[in-house]
């Protein structure tokens, strides 16, 4: 639901860099998340922020990628039919709604 000029743009910024094909076209809200509901690679959810925090103005501070994409563990691990139960790590939220507040604010507003 746009509701002002910087969430029309802020939209219009996710809706670009949401690829293109017949299964990109799915409706923008403000939970909409950028991982879980798009399916941003990491490069692509990269990009996209690297044009936010320029076209916004919005400092980088408190910002790290890592912490909504983080590190796949290393292929052995994963096959090592010997290893522990892996425990799954826990990733926030990233949504639209992340980007308007912290567009809104000049700065990214979580940790």
């Amino acid at each position: 639901m746009v509701t002002d000029k910087l969430d029309a743009k802020i939209y219009a910024l996710v809706k670009r860099h949401n690829g293109r094909g017949v299964f990109t076209e799915q409706e923008l809200r403000p939970e909409t998340d950028l991982d879980a509901d798009l399916h941003l690679s990491e490069d692509e959810a990269r990009s996209l922020m690297d044009e936010f925090f320029k076209q916004f103005n919005v400092s980088r501070d408190n910002f790290s990628l890592a912490r909504y994409y983080p590190p796949e563990p290393p292929l052995l691990t994963i096959l090592n039919p010997f290893r522990h139960r892996r425990r799954v790590p826990e990733v926030p939220d990233f949504t639209i709604a992340m980007l308007i507040e912290s567009a809104r604010a000049g700065r990214w507003r979580y940790k």
